[in-house]
């Protein structure tokens, strides 16, 4: 079974036992958090849209907290004597997916 969720403004397919980073979450590691916002459930026997996931959620266990690798951004104007450099690091939250709860049929 797996399902499609979205957190921190990004849609992640995951199925059971799968590890993703996702934007940073408000949770202590080792402690297990519900997604409820899901789209979409799919498994053997078809997919479920809409009404029919009423009451569907994912259940994660929180792994732990980091930051990604550094992105660098340059800008430069060529021949005006202008340039400026920049970094930027984003916080994520790696969760482990525990389970998945299916809706009302």
């Amino acid at each position: 079974m797996y399902a499609v969720l979205v957190t921190g403004g990004k849609q992640y397919r995951v199925m059971q036992g799968e590890t993703l980073r996702v934007e940073k979450l408000e949770a202590e590691a080792g402690s297990e958090i519900t997604l409820d916002n899901v789209l979409m459930l799919g498994d053997a026997d078809g997919i479920k849209l809409g009404d029919a996931l009423k009451g569907a959620s994912v259940t994660a266990k929180v792994v732990g907290h980091g930051r990604a690798d550094k992105v660098r951004i340059v800008k430069f104007r060529r021949r005006k004597h202008h340039r400026k450099q920049m970094g930027h690091r984003q916080h994520y939250t790696e969760i482990q997916i525990t389970g998945i709860a299916g809706g009302s049929k």
